[in-house]
């Protein structure tokens, strides 16, 4: 009964800019944290950066200092800004939302489709 629906993707050349959205719809009651992973090929997923309900961040090392994860509450949406891309950051990256639904009573996973990031050299 949750939706995490991720918009934002596409190709850009090194030194762009891209700004990542995912919107969480459904019965929502409430969401915790909110993050960002993001798998390249050949490797395992990684999580890029992460939010809490209370504003706290978390950045992996090899994004710090370029990319800007935020979230909008009343729309139940999350971003991530990436600036300064590098040909290493091409990768599918996925949206997570730690949250309770009106369905079940404790804490739940939600994953969005993926949207595919490419940044050429």
């Amino acid at each position: 009964q949750v939706q995490l629906v991720e918009s934002g993707g596409g190709l850009v050349q090194a030194g762009g800019s891209l700004r990542l959205s995912c919107a969480a719809s459904g019965r929502i009651f409430n969401i915790r944290t909110l993050g960002w992973y993001r798998q390249a090929p050949g490797k395992q997923r990684e999580l890029v950066a992460s939010i809490t309900s209370s504003g706290s961040t978390n950045y992996a090392d090899s994004v710090k200092g370029r990319f800007t994860i935020s979230r909008d509450n009343a729309k139940n949406t999350v971003y991530l800004q990436m600036n300064s891309l590098k040909p290493e950051d091409t990768a599918v990256y996925y949206c997570n939302a730690e949250l309770r639904s009106t369905y079940y009573t404790n804490w739940q996973d939600y994953w969005g489709q993926g949207t595919q990031v490419t940044v050429s050299s």
